[in-house]
């Protein structure tokens, strides 16, 4: 069999290994489920007005803070999650199921119920709050802090699980290796490590930092919705659709578009190679 007859097999073979015609009904519909609303949203959006609206101070200042709190959450959750993300991933401390259980409660904890239970904390009369309170004169909520304590709360989880799976996935043998040659922990994990799993903390990160940029609930209710220091783009949003529903519009389209640009730029780059197989 000639070399071009045997690249024709393959290619039939792929063909024919596709997927199962059972399966396309269904996943054309989730597609339609997923993106239809999106369509609706570009279609239905105020063209016309959209110069006059982006122009809007309200509309950037919203924008402005939002990229700020989401990048500073984001960060964050960086500096705290991935040290995290390795005791879950290869301390064989006693605990961790449970611990990995409470650390994903935000994932499917309602965000308002999580913004309750941060005022509680870290409100005036909270559990830390008060205290910091009298011997600081500090007081978080509904301030910009508490913007990006609100979206840390909710992101850090999705970048935790990122970054655990890629330490699971990593080949330990390169830390072995290190160890061998004489590299204490913490080099090994600063040299080795982290090189290794920057795919899936890249992912994380992004993940993260959308889910903070996306943040409504847990915000609303441990900062409020004040212009100019709390009120973040999808506050703005929820104010706007009570009083000018155009306005919500344009605002969720910037939304949209930022979102979809992020995914985009990192795809091929950080979030194709943290989703490869070896």
């Amino acid at each position: 069999m000639t070399t071009a007859s045997r690249r024709r097999v393959r290619r039939q073979g792929r063909r024919d290994g596709g997927v199962p015609a059972p399966l396309l009904v269904p996943a054309a519909v989730a597609v339609v489920f997923l993106v239809l609303p999106l369509v609706g949203l570009v279609v239905r959006a105020p063209w016309s007005d959209l110069g006059a609206q982006l122009t809007d101070p309200r509309v950037g200042e919203a924008l402005r803070l939002s990229l700020e709190t989401a990048t500073l959450a984001t960060l964050l959750s960086l500096v705290l999650g991935v040290p995290l993300a390795w005791v879950l991933a290869r301390s064989r401390a006693r605990g961790r199921a449970v611990l990995r259980a409470l650390v994903t409660v935000p994932l499917v904890l309602p965000p308002v119920v999580g913004g309750v239970a941060l005022f509680l904390v870290l409100g005036r009369r909270g559990l830390v709050g008060q205290y910091l309170d009298q011997w600081f004169g500090w007081t978080i909520p509904f301030s910009t802090t508490a913007v990006v304590i609100a979206e840390t709360f909710v992101a850090m989880p999705f970048l935790v699980i990122s970054v655990e799976g890629a330490l699971r996935a990593a080949d330990a043998r390169f830390e072995d290796a290190a160890a061998t040659l004489g590299a204490d922990r913490w080099t090994t994990f600063r040299r080795v490590t982290l090189p290794l799993i920057a795919p899936g903390v890249a992912a994380g990160a992004v993940l993260c930092w959308a889910r903070a940029l996306g943040e409504f609930g847990a915000t609303i209710t441990f900062a409020g919705n004040f212009p100019g220091t709390t009120q973040t783009m999808p506050l703005a949003v929820y104010l706007a659709l009570q009083s000018d529903p155009q306005a919500a519009i344009v605002l969720s389209l910037v939304l949209l578009a930022v979102s979809l640009a992020t995914l985009l730029l990192l795809r091929d780059r950080w979030l194709g190679r943290a989703g490869a197989g070896p």
